[in-house]
Parts: C-alpha cells; structure tokens; sequence
C-alpha cells in the first residue's frame, strides 16, 4: 500500500458495510473514518474534515439524502464530494440529483467499483469540487452496482 490518498468519511447503517467499505479503501491507501447515520455524519465531518464521503440512503435519525442536502447548505461543505452508495430506487436518484450528490453506487457492488468510484470523486475535489446541485446525472449504470456521470462522461 502505498501513502495515503485522502479522508473518506463512510456512513452506513450496517457495521458490516461499513467494514467492508473500510478495509476496500484503506487497501488501496486510503484513510477511513465511519459513521453510523447522517446526524453522527454531521459531527464527525466538522471534526475530521473528509475529502470524500459516502452515504447510505435508508438510515436512522437521518437519512442519506437529507444528509447530503445539509453538507451542500453548509458553506463549509458545500463542495464536498459526495456519493450514494445503497440499494436506491429511481426516485432516490432523481432526489439525489436534486441535492446535488456527485455519484452513485449501488448496492450490491464490486470492491473495484467503490475505489474508482471515490478515485473519481477525489479527482473532483482536486480540481475544484462539486458543482452543487444538478451536475450530475444518475443511473444504475449498466451492470448491477455500476454507476455514471453526465459531468464525467464516465460509467
């Protein structure tokens, strides 16, 4: 493993997930912090400061997509790189778009596609992060699990 490339924050409900998604990332040198829901989300984003953060939609206290839209409200984390990583509907999607999340990944997924997926995302937040609401187009991609971007081109 080569030197740390960036702080993901990883929300899930799912202790399993979450572990699963950390040993994933931290495999490919990357720093993990966890969360359990997106109220425990919001304090351990002002305490660590992630470069990227992945989200559950379906959560305790808060869910996903009320969490994402609280990040891009918030002058300090408005640009912060945010992706969906759940088993979502089409409406979750379109939602998602709404609040501005930058991608998707759903559930279940191949290890390979979580890292190029937050690969992509760190790119983002290198060259300037996210461009808030609406730059992204959502789909389930064209295998279970895939994901893409209008704003990438990238699927």
């Amino acid at each position: 493993m080569s030197g740390t490339s960036g702080r993901v924050l990883v929300v899930d409900d799912s202790e399993v997930i979450r572990q699963l998604i950390r040993v994933n990332l931290e495999l490919e040198g990357f720093q993990v912090v966890t969360a359990a829901d997106g109220a425990e989300c919001l304090e351990v984003v002002r305490r660590v400061q992630p470069d990227v953060v992945t989200l559950d939609v379906v959560m305790p206290r808060l869910d996903g997509l009320r969490t994402a839209a609280r990040l891009r409200a918030s002058a300090a984390t408005c640009r912060l790189p945010i992706a969906i990583v759940s088993a979502c509907t089409p409406a979750d999607l379109d939602r998602g778009a709404s609040v501005g999340v930058d991608g998707y990944l759903g559930k279940p997924f191949d290890p390979a596609d979580l890292v190029a997926l937050v690969r992509r995302l760190m790119a983002l937040r290198d060259g300037g992060g996210s461009g808030g609401p609406g730059g992204f187009a959502y789909g389930f991609g064209d295998r279970p699990g895939g994901f893409r971007s209008r704003r990438t081109g990238l699927s």
